[in-house]
């Protein structure tokens, strides 16, 4: 006898993987992270793709640039809520220094806008501590449902 299951959606997924604190692992974390939002159903090329993955290279590479401590990795995870539409990108570090947001009139500056980036891409962003030493910055973006 045979049993036919249906399966229920699962509202809730999550991608976490750790990283070296260097450039090379800004990179990896965003080249990685943009495969998974493709994989969750966000259109490569779409205007969600492209702001999830501008967030998740501007938060990894304050992390890297900002947040590093020596012999320390950065933590990337990635909640898609399928319910609310969204994908809450979260980028922890091991440095106490939280991030400050720098003012927009930095013309001719070669940095300080990724926090502003973030601010205009996601519905919402903040840091809060993290168990440990260090912090966790994170941002919403909206998916289409």
């Amino acid at each position: 006898m045979t049993h036919s299951a249906t399966q229920v959606p699962v509202p809730v997924r999550t991608f976490t993987q750790r990283f070296s604190a260097t450039r090379r692992g800004a990179r990896l974390a965003r080249l990685l992270a943009s495969q998974q939002v493709v994989d969750w159903g966000v259109p490569r090329g779409s205007a969600a793709f492209d702001a999830l993955v501008l967030v998740v290279g501007e938060l990894t590479a304050n992390a890297v640039l900002h947040g590093r401590v020596p012999g320390r990795d950065f933590e990337l995870r990635l909640i898609l809520d399928a319910d609310a539409a969204q994908v809450r990108v979260e980028v922890s570090d091991t440095h106490p220094r939280r991030p400050v947001q720098e003012a927009t009139d930095t013309a001719g500056a070669d940095g300080g806008r990724g926090l502003v980036l973030v601010e205009a891409l996601a519905t919402r962003w903040g840091v809060r501590d993290r168990v440990g030493p260090g912090k966790m910055v994170w941002a919403e973006c909206p998916v289409s449902r």
